[in-house]
């Protein structure tokens, strides 16, 4: 679809969306993506040192690169990282370890199910926003299923109990898995399952008979963020915005077991990166297109 259009279809649908958008936790419009090479964003993360950023990674196949947008989905700069490849990076999450702020890029995808060993690799996030630099992980973990592949484009970081939180992306329902965030031992972790999600929307059977591919694959998870309290995770379906609140010293496993919140995101196309903003007051989305709108969802508390 030729630039021009593509973007007269997006604003159109938003521009009728917003009409509706008055009443909170509607998701509303903060900005577009117009860099053409930013068209396969699937990772997105709020930065906590600098204000009104937003750290964001691309798919498989393109530049191992970290970038640097502001709330209206201007690029500001981009870094490549050092000695890394982007096989299939698919999430991205910010938090603050022993008092350093990281970012936590997953190379996690696996749309056939043949990668017998997944990577994770910690950052630490820029102190400038200055184009051309180059970035050095601070630490990778190379990891892998229990029972086999599995594909997974959903990864958040607990780093209060030093724990990264992987979700599976086709099975349903979607099984939660957890990794330490520093391992003690060296070599390749083994994730260890901890439960599953509830209440994950699912097609109807008229919109499985109207058109099935959709249907089949709207409550894939593609996304996750923890809030920066640490009480809630949002998750991210190809329809749905879902919020997993967490009692106070209640595990995920027991959070994620409960029906969630949910928030329908009907003008994303692919909506594949997520993430809490930094004063934990809403979520940003956006998908894999060009141009792609930045939405915005106020959250109440």
């Amino acid at each position: 679809m030729p630039f021009r259009r593509a973007l007269f279809v997006v604003l159109a649908a938003l521009c009728c969306g917003l009409a509706a958008c008055n009443d909170a936790p509607e998701p509303r419009l903060a900005g577009l993506l117009l860099t053409g090479d930013l068209d396969e964003a699937s990772g997105l993360a709020a930065s906590h040192t600098h204000r009104n950023v937003l750290w964001l990674i691309e798919d498989g196949g393109n530049p191992a690169q970290l970038h640097a947008i502001n709330k209206r989905g201007t690029r500001l700069a981009s870094f490549a990282i050092e000695g890394l490849v982007n096989t299939d990076w698919e999430d991205l999450a910010a938090f603050e370890l022993d008092g350093k702020r990281y970012l936590l890029i997953a190379d996690t995808g696996d749309n056939g199910g043949l990668r017998r060993t997944l990577l994770l690799h910690a950052v630490a996030e820029p102190e400038q926003l200055k184009e051309g630099q180059e970035l050095r992980p601070a630490w990778s973990i190379a990891f892998r299923w229990p029972d086999g592949p599995r594909d997974c484009e959903a990864v958040a970081v607990d780093a209060a109990r030093r724990q990264i939180l992987l979700i599976s992306k086709k099975r349903q329902p979607p099984e939660l898995f957890v990794l330490p965030l520093r391992p003690r031992a060296s070599g390749v972790q083994t994730a260890r399952r901890i439960g599953s999600l509830a209440d994950v929307p699912q097609a109807s059977a008229e919109e499985q008979r109207v058109d099935p591919r959709s249907a089949r694959i709207r409550s894939q998870v593609t996304a996750a963020s923890l809030a920066p309290d640490g009480r809630s995770l949002a998750v991210l379906t190809y329809q749905n915005l879902l919020l997993y609140p967490r009692r106070k010293a209640e595990t995920w496993a027991h959070a994620l077991a409960r029906p969630p919140q949910v928030h329908g995101l009907p003008w994303l196309h692919q909506p594949e990166a997520l993430s809490w903003s930094a004063n934990g007051r809403g979520l940003y989305a956006t998908g894999e297109f060009s141009p792609a709108p930045l939405l915005y969802v106020p959250v109440q508390p």
